[in-house]
């Protein structure tokens, strides 16, 4: 299934709170929000996919759990980034100080702010460029460090602040780095 694109603004220019009424009462539809205030409809993922990002999320989960340096979030949670994009990447992170700063309200919410690490699992279903290109959005609007799992190639590419994306091909691990001190992803369960 591809991923459908829809515009609204000619009509209605959603608000903040409208769009998130929108997916509240849409639950089974995942939306994000392109920074021009398009719509972008997400489909489900098949089983072997699901599987993937459940080992991504389980096992970052428990390394935040044992540290508690943050606050790590599965693909359900919408940030509103800096540029006015709403996004739902499949893993991501920040530290519990950013977290603390947020009022209560706003944890409610989407959440108002830039992850500092993102992961975005490409699916079947997913285009390499559109994937990519979300992968530098996040890079400008403040993440520091992001990996674009790509299954079907085997392939991971690590976006960083500052620099050129590293290429890997067929790592057995990830590394948190400076970001996610002591956190190793095993990518077994994602490559298998």
């Amino acid at each position: 299934m591809d991923i459908l694109t829809l515009n609204l603004n000619p009509i209605i220019d959603l608000t903040d709170e409208q769009f998130f009424q929108l997916c509240q009462i849409n639950e089974l539809i995942r939306f994000e929000r392109n920074a021009d205030r398009t719509l972008v409809l997400m489909p489900l993922v098949g089983g072997t996919t699901s599987i993937r990002n459940a080992s991504l999320t389980a096992q970052l989960g428990t390394w935040n759990h044992d540290d508690t340096l943050g606050i790590s979030f599965d693909s359900s949670t919408g940030f509103t980034l800096p540029n006015g994009a709403v996004r739902s990447p499949d893993a991501s992170w920040i530290p519990l100080e950013r977290w603390n700063a947020l009022t209560s309200e706003q944890k409610k919410r989407f959440l108002p702010l830039c992850p500092d690490f993102v992961v975005e699992l490409r699916s079947p279903s997913d285009s390499l460029t559109a994937i990519r290109q979300k992968m530098q959005e996040y890079i400008a609007n403040g993440t520091r460090l992001g990996w674009l799992i790509d299954p079907q190639s085997r392939r991971v590419e690590v976006y960083r602040q500052g620099q050129e994306v590293e290429i890997l091909e067929s790592p057995t691990t990830l590394l948190g780095e400076d970001v996610l001190v002591g956190f190793v992803l095993n990518l077994a369960p994602i490559w298998y």
